[in-house]
């Protein structure tokens, strides 16, 4: 996982190690890792004393993180070969942002941790996303494609992230474009996979969507997602990922009768924001409606819009019941961007206690 933005090079303790690679494989296809491939797990421990000198263990308040861990990591599948050294670090960073070295060590930058506070469903959420790049080795896929791509010797292989984009490929947009897309494919098989552990773990696979709200609703950048981009956009994610969901759900209910004994408890409400569609009226005033989709809530949630310009809040309250509830705000003209083309508002859904569980993008609309 990432600060949640889209842009390449955004990982915090993000460490760049140029190798030779001296043609262990001539691979045409990661899918398959070969036995005596070592270079992931010889990397990850060069880099482990500079990882674990900027991090430090996951105790006091974040001691709720190792226990989940050690419940997900008992149901968890080790790669054939490789011995796993499973633990925990706070990284001191404060960005939004978890990643994990291909010997078993996750690392959950101080701000992710804060963020997450002390639901175990949402650690849960975080850490077995991290256990199934670990699980898939995911580092040595992507170095893998990578040089599949350029048919050479020498590599870039960044830790932290199978997903982020080297230096190397800026010179060749297709050969970024190509190697984003299949780096997002693994961000998405990572989610199944991490919905399925959680299943079996007990932690109820909702807190995954959940988590992938909050830190959309935290995030800064805006700006429309590029074809290198190594992560999916969120929509784009909940898309992909709807029948792993269900599959999941399935799973969890089998195996876990009275929910609120589960090692995560009870699902959390997951608000799925549709995409939002602005227009004047005839009267000239901004029609702005949203389409909403509540799972798991009992009672009612606020939908907060605001406006950048003139700095106003436009409140509702919806119980959100019916598969698809519409929301719709009428802003005079005076509310309207100054900007031709500029984003001018902001919606975000927030529970009865005031947090936020999710954003969404209104469109650029011009005056």
């Amino acid at each position: 996982m990432r600060r949640w933005s889209h842009k390449p090079g955004c990982l915090a303790l993000a460490i760049i190690l140029n190798l030779l690679w001296a043609g262990l494989v001539n691979a045409q296809s990661p899918s398959e890792i070969p036995d005596k491939f070592d270079l992931d797990m010889r990397t990850a421990a060069q880099l482990r004393p500079a990882l674990l000198a900027q991090s430090a263990p996951a105790t006091g308040r974040y001691a709720i993180g190792r226990l989940v861990l050690e419940t997900l990591v008992a149901q968890a599948r080790t790669p054939r070969g490789v011995r796993l050294n499973w633990e925990l670090r706070i990284a001191n960073d404060d960005l939004l942002n978890a990643y994990s070295s291909p010997d078993g060590t996750i690392y959950v930058d101080r701000g992710l941790a804060e963020l997450v506070g002390s639901s175990s469903g949402l650690w849960a959420a975080v850490l077995s996303h991290e256990i199934a790049h670990i699980e898939r080795r995911d580092w040595a896929r992507r170095y893998l494609y990578q040089e599949s791509l350029k048919n050479g010797s020498g590599g870039t292989l960044l830790l932290g992230d199978p997903g982020l984009i080297s230096g190397d490929w800026m010179d060749s947009r297709k050969a970024s474009e190509e190697l984003a897309v299949y780096c997002r494919r693994l961000e998405v098989d990572a989610d199944r996979e991490s919905l399925k552990l959680m299943a079996r773990a007990g932690y109820h696979p909702d807190f995954v969507p959940a988590l992938h709200h909050l830190l959309h609703a935290y995030r800064v950048d805006t700006s429309p997602q590029s074809m290198t981009a190594m992560h999916p956009c969120w929509e784009t994610r909940d898309a992909e990922l709807r029948q792993a969901y269900i599959t999941a759900s399935l799973e969890f209910e089998r195996g876990w009768n009275d929910w609120a004994s589960s090692p995560g408890g009870n699902p959390p409400v997951v608000i799925f924001a549709g995409q939002a569609t602005v227009r004047k009226t005839a009267d000239r005033q901004w029609e702005i409606i949203l389409p909403l989709r509540c799972d798991n809530l009992v009672g009612v949630v606020e939908v907060l819009l605001k406006t950048r310009d003139a700095g106003t809040e436009f409140r509702q309250v919806t119980g959100c019941t019916s598969p698809q509830t519409l929301i719709t705000f009428l802003l005079s003209e005076d509310s309207s961007p100054k900007n031709a083309g500029s984003l001018w508002t902001d919606i975000y859904v927030r529970d009865d206690q005031g947090a936020v569980l999710s954003r969404a993008d209104v469109p650029k609309s011009r005056r």
